[in-house]
């Protein structure tokens, strides 16, 4: 009864709290008083965790089960992240709104907010690019951002959106998935550029971390008792599966949400995080875990939040990237858009989002890049005058997704390359990093040094397997279409001389504006 009684009157405090920013934050001598519950199942051991973090800057981490740390000593302005990302098109549901007074108050202590990855390949793609810019949004307006690699989850499988179940993955090859993506995630989000100096921390984790020292028995006892089978049957992700009479489920895909919800359950215990955000298609995982933190750890109140002891969680998603067609944006002919240099050359990316069309440009400026409202607004109008430049918007588009995923090294890479690629443009000095850097987008091959070296440039044309004959090279020639090394080529007399060959390494021949091959002199 006493529990009950307090409870209530927490409720209370935190409506007031919530609803009327006017008033002082709740704190209430009850929450010293009341046997309210302090612990949870999970294992007392601590996480070890695998993957470093390193901070913007000097903010502690969140911890909800003190009432002192509630409140931010140094409260000072705090921009409303909510908003932003309603404004730009990156919110698509939010469990209570609730949030969006709790994370532009000065006097609470910033938000932690994490944002899960499965390693179901070595390389994140632009598809997953979305989560690591809300969680850059959230870091830039003075939170903490957690990113989650799935070890653990990563074994079964997320059904979202799938028709069919994962392969399973062996263990190798998982844990090269886990690392690639670990590193590319703090690549990005700590070395991100233009970050305010208030910005919060991050943290990579692995989540086998915590799950490999949970046995099976203990699971279903203490969150099993929580699930409902009907509530879990009704997801989406679910449903959708089960109208597949053929493929159907799997036990081990079905339970994937309380597994997902078990990470919110002991990140909201021991990492003090209070936010969990993912793609639309997540919503149903992370209510999964907002309503097992509620059963687990206390009753949360109407408006979705409490304090002290008692649950202060809330569940966030954003849109799927989609082009006006309706269709995926982040595939092209040859796959996936990949954000690792190693999979997808930073010219190659870079090249994807120069060719957004028209009636896309402007959204995708909105919701992929931190260029201001009315910066983005400005080029709009700047498309509707005459005289304006085609792909000027695509152009910084391009720019600025470029800098955010591959850091302006990458992005200087990717210009250089493309002025290397635009035949006839003599004040692109070519180097052979340069050329090699375009070497993985382009045909090669390979010449030893005596062949090439006094060669008529007609032949190493064909030799080099360009053109089909002499005759084919001869009157591209005539048409003004032969280039060597960015040069037009002038005459058929033409001989490759010792400084024709960039660096002693490599030859760039081209015929028309789109035929390339690199020549690589052994």
């Amino acid at each position: 009864m006493a529990a009950a009684a307090g409870a209530s009157a927490i409720n209370s405090g935190l409506r007031s709290l919530l609803l009327n920013t006017t008033l002082r934050p709740f704190t209430s001598s009850l929450l010293r008083k009341l046997p309210l519950p302090t612990h949870l199942f999970l294992p007392n051991t601590p996480s070890h965790h695998n993957f470093s973090h390193r901070p913007f800057c000097s903010i502690s981490p969140l911890t909800t089960s003190q009432e002192d740390n509630f409140i931010d000593p140094n409260s000072k302005s705090r921009p409303n992240v909510l908003h932003i990302l309603e404004e730009r098109g990156l919110l698509e549901s939010v469990t209570s709104d609730s949030l969006r007074s709790v994370c532009s108050d000065p006097s609470l202590v910033p938000l932690k907010v994490y944002c899960g990855f499965d390693p179901t390949a070595e390389s994140l793609h632009l598809g997953n690019l979305l989560g690591i810019i809300v969680l850059s949004w959230f870091l830039r307006c003075g939170h903490n951002a957690v990113g989650i690699i799935g070890g653990a989850t990563g074994r079964i499988g997320d059904p979202s959106g799938k028709s069919l179940e994962r392969p399973e993955l062996d263990l190798v090859t998982l844990e090269k998935n886990i690392s690639g993506i670990a590193g590319i995630v703090k690549k990005i989000l700590v070395c991100s550029p233009g970050v305010c100096e208030n910005a919060g921390e991050v943290q990579i984790l692995n989540n086998y971390d915590w799950w490999k020292d949970v046995k099976f028995l203990d699971f279903l006892r203490n969150v099993g008792r929580y699930a409902r089978v009907g509530t879990m049957m009704s997801k989406e992700s679910v449903k959708k599966r089960l109208e597949n009479a053929e493929q159907g489920m799997s036990y081990a895909e079905f339970t994937y949400q309380l597994l997902q919800g078990y990470d919110f359950v002991h990140l909201y215990e021991k990492e003090g995080v209070n936010v969990q955000i993912g793609g639309s298609d997540q919503w149903g995982n992370i209510t999964a875990g907002t309503d097992l933190i509620r059963r687990l750890i206390g009753k949360s109140s109407e408006n979705g939040a409490v304090v002290g002891s008692v649950p202060v969680v809330f569940g966030l998603t954003f849109p799927l990237l989609l082009k006006s067609d309706g269709t995926k944006f982040g595939k092209s002919e040859d796959g996936a858009i990949w954000l690792s240099a190693s999979l997808l050359s930073p010219y190659k990316f870079y090249q994807y989002f120069f060719t957004v069309p028209d009636d896309d440009v402007v959204r995708f400026l909105k919701i992929l890049t931190f260029l201001s409202i009315e910066e983005i607004a400005e080029l709009e109008r700047d498309m509707g005058k005459p005289g304006y430049v085609p792909n000027t918007a695509q152009r910084r588009l391009a720019e600025e997704v470029t800098r955010f995923v591959h850091g302006q090294e990458g992005l200087e890479e990717a210009l250089k390359a493309t002025e290397a690629l635009k035949p006839g443009n003599a004040d692109t000095k070519l180097d052979w990093k340069t050329i090699e850097g375009i070497a993985a987008d382009v045909p090669s091959c390979s010449m030893n040094y005596d062949s090439v070296l006094n060669i008529p440039i007609l032949d190493l044309y064909v030799s080099s397997g360009l053109l089909e004959s002499k005759s084919a090279a001869r009157r591209m020639l005539k048409q003004g279409g032969l280039y060597l090394n960015n040069a037009k080529v002038d005459s058929e007399s033409k001989k490759i001389e010792a400084d024709d060959i960039v660096d002693d390494k490599v030859i760039l021949l081209s015929a028309g504006k789109k035929n390339r091959m690199v020549v690589r002199i052994s």
